[in-house]
């Protein structure tokens, strides 16, 4: 059950991530179709990356939000 819900969360994760990519408007066709690559074959690695590197919005740093 453990593994059931580790494998969820991870899902959950690169789906939002996938979202993220794409919701964006200051990354290009190839940045998107890039990270979508990248997330997609080495998902946690990728995920990682895609989270430490992503610049902070403005609405966010405004809201307050994180991450």
């Amino acid at each position: 059950m453990l593994a059931f819900f580790a494998f969820l969360i991870v899902v959950w994760l690169i789906v939002m991530i996938l979202y993220d990519n794409f919701a964006r408007h200051d990354h290009s066709g190839w940045a998107k179709a890039g990270w979508t690559i990248l997330v997609i074959f080495l998902p946690l690695i990728g995920a990682l990356i895609y989270m430490i590197a992503r610049p902070a919005t403005a609405d966010r740093a405004m809201s307050g939000g994180g991450i």
